[in-house]
């Protein structure tokens, strides 16, 4: 029995299940083993990789956003809109065969933003390419829901085939820590009242996984789903916008009746583009960090721009790989810094407005010349991939 016929089976044995409990451990049990498949779906194949193509996407700019959406709900006329590309726009489903970039440059951040082809049911199947589209919304720091003003039922479907991938949307990773021992069994410590798993559980599932030894620390009343989550390890935790298109074609009054978060907004007839350009950048909570070279002032007209609770680590990646594997110590004045001028590590939490000059192990200090050229070298890309649709991407066979 194959590992698709094997999860349709358990997840009939489920439906069947009634709900209460009696049958709370064995329904946490089930999940886990459907979770425990699932995953080897969404993980390539190590003998040959996946079948087909993919998408081969080279990530620019300060963050990534990706468009997810049923066929034919107007991500390209959007995408158009919002960035000045060309991506090919017709009144028929499915005019969006491949990845197409664009870069919106807003309130100083600059934002890739990808149409990808429309989603069907059962794209977490590999319908319709679903797989290669869903993996790389994986990757991205945003997700835009997409919808038709005549389909908001598509929202559910949606929010299912994500799951399904192993997207968690909107929501945050559970302060659980689980450290595997060779021996002792597993020893649960919470701080909190568990209201909503209990110990066995907890054991049952990380027997699921061939875990019998280990400690396990809950900070949060997590659900069993969420430990599950934990355990399986490869979920991504990413936010949404959810954007309502073609608002233009119905009255107040419907858009009133729909019972979920949505910025409406009409592509076509350039409704409401600027309150889903704020949107998109209120969600993804960019900060500003500037960079100051050992001798030198710092730099405050071309900031860095990082997500909210980023690391001196995120920032040496951003910058350049060769500050992080030299990285001897940071010199941060601002908000994050007990005092201005504070020496801190790879671990210390940026916060808005801060200034930060990055000293290495090569030399006494990491020279003006080079953090000012890793900083100009990355202005330059930024400024490169704004003037051009061709941002590197192409099909590319079992990338993902």
């Amino acid at each position: 029995m194959g590992v698709t016929e094997k999860l349709n089976e358990l997840e009939a044995e489920l439906a069947r299940t009634q709900k209460n409990k009696a049958t709370e451990f064995h329904i946490g049990i089930l999940n886990a083993k459907i979770a425990k498949l699932k995953r080897e779906l969404i993980s390539p194949s190590k003998s040959g990789g996946a079948k087909g193509g993919g998408f081969d996407v080279r990530k620019t700019g300060d963050s990534t956003v990706v468009f997810i959406g049923l066929p034919s709900v107007g991500k390209s006329t959007l995408l158009n809109k919002l960035t000045g590309s060309k991506s090919e726009v017709a009144s028929y489903a499915f005019t969006t065969l491949t990845c197409i970039p664009g870069m919106l440059d807003y309130k100083g951040a600059k934002i890739q933003l990808l149409d990808l082809p429309g989603i069907i049911i059962g794209a977490s199947e590999g319908k319709g390419r679903g797989r290669e589209v869903l993996a790389v919304a994986r990757s991205a720091d945003l997700i835009l829901l997409m919808l038709d003003v005549f389909q908001p039922d598509a929202y559910e479907a949606i929010m299912r085939e994500l799951a399904n991938m192993g997207i968690r949307v909107n929501q945050h990773r559970p302060d659980v820590v689980v450290t595997k021992k060779l021996k002792g069994g597993v020893n649960v410590t919470s701080t909190i009242h568990m209201t909503k798993i209990d110990k066995r559980m907890i054991a049952g599932v990380l027997g699921e996984y061939g875990i019998h030894n280990a400690d396990v620390v809950l900070r949060e009343d997590i659900t069993p789903e969420q430990f599950i989550d934990i355990v399986v390890g490869n979920r991504k935790y990413i936010d949404a916008v959810t954007i309502l298109n073609k608002i233009d074609l119905v009255t107040p009054e419907y858009i009133k009746t729909l019972k979920f978060e949505f910025v409406p907004v009409s592509a076509e007839k350039d409704k409401n583009i600027e309150d889903l350009k704020e949107a998109i950048y209120q969600k993804l909570d960019l900060i500003r960090i500037y960079t100051k070279p050992r001798m030198g002032e710092a730099d405050l007209t071309e900031p860095l721009m990082i997500r909210r609770r980023s690391t001196v680590r995120d920032m040496c990646e951003r910058l350049s790989p060769d500050l992080l594997e030299n990285f001897k110590f940071a010199i941060v004045w601002g908000k994050s810094a007990k005092f201005d001028g504070q020496k801190l590590g790879l671990d210390h939490m940026l916060m808005d407005g801060d200034i930060v000059h990055i000293a290495r192990k090569m030399s006494t200090d990491i020279t003006s010349e080079e953090l000012d050229q890793a900083n100009s070298e990355r202005i330059k890309k930024s400024v490169a991939a704004s003037k051009t649709n061709k941002l590197g991407v192409k099909k590319k066979a079992n990338h993902y």
